[in-house]
């Protein structure tokens, strides 16, 4: 069975010796000290692989069933989601005036990365449940958070967001589900949702689904959408659960992965509801609760591929297989192990740096978020915004390639399901998908994010660039070589690729969406050159100063090197697809499919 090891240091190390948290002056920050989130990790560490990730395979080979409308958990889910609750950490980020410890978001990102990487379907429970508080939180009057934030904070009630109908996705101006209003103030919400995740369990006492519905008379398509709460037990004024509301799951999805979290067809049928923002509104308030799960749903790639690689290591220094060309290098043993054959050490090479880049961005990003809502910083909640499709899109891509990759380590023991390297794959290919599937995310970046604000966060970011280049240009001539220059290069190619648009896609709009997804992945790279020129930077700062710890600040500097000679040059790939235009892209008619 695989094993799991949260990276704590790692972590640490992006926190303090990169991001410098406790210096940043953002509203709370001050308090993140080494020892402070060293402790939090440490906990958050054991719990991951002590608790969660035993259960990750059972998950998976067990699945979730349905019985008498009620839908029950893999064995040992409810035990460790009790463990879970009892530590607070469904609450780690939330406000304490609803029972939440008040930690700032990019602690609960860090402690997410730990517990997706070790049980990715288990988290979802308390993951969809943060998300449709946070949307409670943003928008719901004083009674609704009185009423529902306690208990879901805790995770006693967990929650959902039901968007997708049989016959709509993306689309969701073409939704059907009804909202009737009622003479009490309150909706009859009837119609059906499908890929609800953790629709229905056994886990907590009750369910409080977020659902978006249409209120008869209202504006057509998107602009009509409202969205409701709609608790699968009805509650009392004094909180106490009253009787079942008029919702049931229909079946439980047949799926490729995350067969531990219970995705279900909901049916609502006349099911009580109540307001959730303002009328026809429904998008913005969604929206709150989508751009949180977007982040996580990156985060979940950068996990998965975290996980799988670790044991694409350890499987490649165990297994014996072939001799180094230049020399055996166990000469007392029938062969040496994988790891000494270049093959295998580009595609570590190729996780290593993906998952230490990404895990830096995610927690960047999650600073971006803190800075907007603890500090009110609108140029951080501009940039964030722009960025949340790269993290969704280009993390969760990459993150599943690398998947792919750690089982190809393990050759044909990858593909049996007793190694468990094929579940890291099926669970990671649902993040390119849910949120929004990843071209969605891609169209989104270049026909809504780039032009957002006259352009004004996309030039920010170039200039953040920019000036990150000018600034550490004389660390060192080796520092200049192996790191500014590359960035510099990528920069320029991401800055060519924007100026592609402006240029043709006013004239013919494809000619912009046709390359949109090379863009984002573009973008992603850039971002990921970034955060390997910091850590280079900080690692190199270390060693300058005479660190104990020299040979992982050499091993992330050799890694960065890595990053920045291999894989960045992506960039010119993506450039000179994007800038082909769209005519090849659209050369076909239809019917010559």
């Amino acid at each position: 069975m695989p094993a799991y090891t949260a990276p704590t240091k790692d972590t640490q190390f992006v926190l303090h010796d990169v991001l410098n948290v406790s210096a940043s002056g953002i509203p709370g920050y001050d308090e993140l000290d080494a020892e402070f989130t060293g402790a939090v990790l440490e906990e958050a560490g054991k719990i991951a692989s002590e608790v969660l990730h035993p259960l990750n395979v059972v998950g998976d080979t067990e699945g979730c069933r349905l019985e008498n409308g009620v839908v029950y958990t893999p064995k040992g889910f409810k035990e460790a989601f009790e463990q879970v609750k009892e530590g607070g950490w469904p609450g780690l980020d939330m406000p304490e005036e609803f029972g939440g410890q008040n930690m700032p978001y990019v602690m609960g990102t860090a402690v997410g990365e730990m517990f997706s990487a070790a049980n990715q379907a288990f988290t979802m429970y308390q993951g969809l449940t943060h998300g449709a508080a946070s949307a409670i939180l943003a928008h719901g009057t004083d009674e609704q958070k009185n009423t529902y934030l306690p208990k879901m904070v805790s995770c006693e009630w967990t929650g959902t967001m039901n968007l997708t109908e049989p016959h709509c996705g993306t689309d969701l101006g073409l939704m059907r589900t009804k909202a009737e209003p009622q003479d009490d103030g309150s909706y009859k919400i009837t119609g059906q949702k499908i890929f609800i995740s953790s629709g229905e369990h056994d886990m907590a006492d009750n369910i409080i689904h977020l659902v978006l519905a249409k209120i008869p008379g209202g504006p057509e398509g998107i602009k009509g959408v409202s969205l409701f709460i709609v608790p699968k037990f009805l509650v009392k004024e004094d909180g106490a659960l009253g009787a079942r509301n008029g919702v049931s799951v229909g079946k439980i999805e047949e799926k490729m992965g995350i067969h531990g979290n219970s995705t279900c067809v909901m049916d609502y049928d006349g099911a009580t509801g109540w307001l959730l923002g303002t009328e026809h509104k429904g998008m913005r308030a969604m929206f709150t609760m989508m751009n949180e799960a977007r982040l996580g749903v990156g985060m979940q790639g950068l996990a998965q591929a975290a996980a799988a690689y670790e044991n694409a290591v350890a499987y490649a220094k165990d297994r014996l297989q072939g001799r180094d060309v230049t020399g055996a290098k166990n000469p007392e043993g029938p062969a040496d192990p994988l790891i000494v054959h270049p093959d295998i050490r580009r595609s570590l090479m190729d996780q290593k740096s993906f998952v230490e880049g990404a895990r830096a961005f995610i927690l960047w990003g999650a600073t971006m978020i803190d800075k907007a809502h603890r500090a009110e910083d609108k140029d951080a909640d501009g940039l964030i915004s722009l960025l949340t499709p790269v993290i969704k899109g280009f993390l969760t891509d990459q993150g599943y390639d690398m998947t792919v990759q750690a089982q190809q380590v393990y050759g044909g023991h990858g593909y049996i399901e007793e190694w468990g390297m094929s579940q890291y794959t099926r669970d990671a290919r649902i993040a390119m998908i849910y949120e929004g599937a990843n071209g969605v995310q891609a169209l989104d970046l270049v026909g809504r994010k780039l032009g957002q604000d006259g352009g004004k966060h996309v030039m920010a970011f170039f200039e953040l660039v920019k000036s990150f280049c000018k600034d550490n240009a004389d660390v060192s001539e080796t520092y200049a070589k192996d790191f500014i220059e590359p960035l510099k290069a990528a920069s320029k190619d991401l800055q060519a690729a924007g100026m592609f648009f402006m240029q043709n896609g006013m004239k013919n709009p494809n000619h912009a969406l046709s390359g949109s997804y090379d863009f984002m992945h573009l973008f992603g790279h850039v971002c990921l050159g970034l955060m390997w020129a910091q850590m280079a930077k900080a690692a190199q700062g270390k060693l300058d100063a005479g660190s104990s710890d020299a040979a992982f600040y050499e091993t992330k500097l050799a890694t960065g090197r890595y990053y920045m000679a291999r894989r960045l040059p992506a960039t010119k790939l993506h450039l000179a697809r994007i800038e082909s235009g769209a005519d090849t892209v659209m050369a076909l008619d239809a019917d010559r499919f």
